[in-house]
């Protein structure tokens, strides 16, 4: 009986023994039933009557960005040796020497997705930079422009308009290719939108429609055809350039920088992180992303670019040629971050604590009407402009110059506009303002 009795002790303690050897040789859990207390069950939950470990919080820091930077944007159409339209030719001597300009300026050029991620925070850029970009899509941008660039070393964006593109209704010899956009795209160049037939984006103005027999007539779109008519020019171009080149369009650069509210509504609401107008002037870190103006480069007018470089740029290979002084300081009217219940706000800063500001040289910009006449009293130190055309956004910059013992000073700020609830009437017709060359 005693025999029988130990048999099944023998056997329960070999068995013991190879399971602690198992666990020894090979497992890193304990030879246990019960979960780990990290263990989860198959429904991804902890175990019954296991309390869940609370996860370590990820940290996820944004760089501290320099938000006085600014930058130009510059826009070139055509590259050629003859000179036939002024309003979008250069030369490729003088396209080459504006870039060497820069350089020798200490102004860095950057590309457009690192001013983007700049203005979202994400990244830091030079003090002083530039952006170059190329509109509509000629070949000599290809051939000659960017042979240039690729000297300097710059980066740039191509602003394409579908339809001018080799190939399509308005793609004639001059035009470049898909083959030359392909070309650039592997080699890091950024392509974006720039509309499918280069027109008014309005409503109400004439459009040119292409007619049976290759002929094209000149017709007012409204209602559900406007809207047709719009949605491919603003949407369809960044479709058929995502799906011709396989890239992500996020800009869009309007022709003739004409738009209006509903235009920027279709823009938005189709992925565009930014728009641009032809509008030049220094983009600072609170510049709205919908009005980004660019400065146009005409033959006849090379004095666009030299005040251009001159706002932000000096040979001093660093030193901000800008001082910039907080809105907070000029006592502004309306104050920054306000929302005003009017459409035609008086605008007003007062320049007196800047320091002795030198006669002429004060000048105000407003987001949507660009150089504004300011009024300035030398004697209160008050720079005032009272708003005639009713503005369009729900939000409005303001940037205000001057120069003062030889250092030019500057200030922004951005205020809202609850024009709906305002209900102010419209001023007196004004002469319109000469539409800007392209």
């Amino acid at each position: 009986m005693i025999r029988f009795a130990i048999f099944p002790l023998l056997l329960a303690l070999n068995l013991s023994m190879c399971k602690r050897q198992e666990t020894a040789a090979g497992s890193s859990q304990p030879a246990t039933s019960s979960p780990a207390p990290a263990e989860a069950t198959a429904g991804g939950s902890p175990g019954p009557g296991v309390a869940a470990a609370a996860p370590s919080p990820k940290k996820i820091t944004k760089p501290v960005v320099d938000q006085t930077a600014q930058t130009l944007i510059f826009c070139y159409h055509r590259l050629v040796d003859k000179i036939r339209y002024p309003g979008t030719e250069i030369t490729p001597a003088a396209f080459e020497a504006e870039m060497k300009q820069l350089k020798d300026a200490g102004i860095t050029v950057i590309s457009m997705q690192d001013l983007l991620a700049w203005k979202r925070g994400e990244k830091n850029i030079p003090p002083r930079s530039a952006v170059v970009t190329f509109d509509d899509g000629w070949k000599s941008q290809y051939e000659v422009g960017w042979p240039i660039m690729q000297k300097f070393g710059y980066p740039f964006t191509m602003f394409i308009y579908t339809e001018g593109v080799r190939g399509g209704s308005l793609g004639g010899g001059e035009a470049i290719t898909w083959e030359q956009l392909a070309d650039m795209r592997d080699n890091g160049v950024d392509i974006q939108a720039h509309t499918a037939t280069h027109q008014d984006l309005r409503e109400g103005h004439n459009i040119m429609l292409a007619a049976p027999g290759g002929k094209r007539t000149r017709t007012k779109l409204t209602g559900p055809q406007y809207e047709q008519w719009v949605h491919n020019e603003v949407v369809g171009c960044k479709q058929l350039l995502e799906q011709r080149l396989g890239i992500k369009v996020n800009c869009f650069a309007v022709p003739f920088g004409s738009y209006n509210e509903h235009v920027k509504e279709i823009a938005r609401n189709a992925g565009y992180e930014a728009m641009f107008t032809v509008y030049g002037q220094p983009i600072t870190f609170t510049s709205p992303n919908d009005s980004l103006g660019r400065y146009a480069i005409e033959a006849t007018k090379p004095k666009v670019f030299v005040d251009a470089v001159k706002m932000i740029g000096t040979s001093s290979g660093g030193a901000s040629a800008v001082a910039e002084v907080g809105a907070a300081n000029l006592s502004t009217q309306p104050a920054d971050g306000e929302t005003v219940r009017t459409a035609l706000p008086l605008i007003k800063a007062n320049l007196s604590g800047v320091g002795a500001i030198e006669p002429g040289s004060v000048q105000m910009r407003v987001s949507g009407l660009g150089v504004v006449p300011v009024s300035y009293d030398p004697k209160t130190g008050a720079a005032s402009y009272q708003v005639t055309q009713k503005l369009r956004d729900n939000s409005c910059t303001v940037i205000v110059s001057a120069k003062s013992e030889g250092k030019k000073v500057e200030a922004h700020w951005t205020f809202g506009v609850d024009a709906a609830a305002a209900g102010a009437p419209a001023p007196a017709p004004a002469k319109p303002a000469p539409t800007p060359k392209k």
